[in-house]
């Protein structure tokens, strides 16, 4: 998948602790989609499974990234379940079909930034302070 590349080269560059771990983290979780994708049956049970890895802390606020994950899920689905067991270079259509290579980048940018709007919401918001 062209997006793990991608992500595994910014890696690679990267000199941030913090989004170094970021980007540690979005890897494991691609990689987990993928994996679930391969062994689950069909498509209920799979989003079922992928909503619950870890998307935000605990999951706890997942279901706020419900859209945008969801259809990151749609298109991440087809190219993991496509038989790519043949020779090297070979993958089935979705795997290969670099319209569906664009779905599954376009899905990731928008959910990574309704996902770091929470995340700076979070951090920005004052913690009240008890009264002295």
């Amino acid at each position: 998948m062209q997006l793990l590349d991608e992500l595994k080269q910014r890696l690679d560059a990267e000199s941030s602790l913090f989004r170094a771990q970021l980007l540690r983290e979005d890897i494991a979780r691609l990689t987990k989609l993928g994996e679930l994708a391969r062994s689950t049956g069909d498509f209920d049970a799979f989003r079922k499974a992928a909503m619950h890895i870890g998307w935000t802390q605990g999951d706890a606020r997942t279901q706020e990234l419900a859209g945008p994950l969801g259809i990151l899920l749609e298109a991440v689905y087809p190219y993991f379940r496509e038989d790519r067991s043949g020779t090297a270079g070979e993958c089935g259509a979705a795997a290969c079909d670099p319209a569906q290579e664009a779905r599954i980048a376009a899905a990731w940018h928008e959910l990574h930034r309704v996902r770091m709007e929470r995340l700076v919401g979070c951090l920005s918001n004052p913690v009240p302070r008890p009264a002295d």
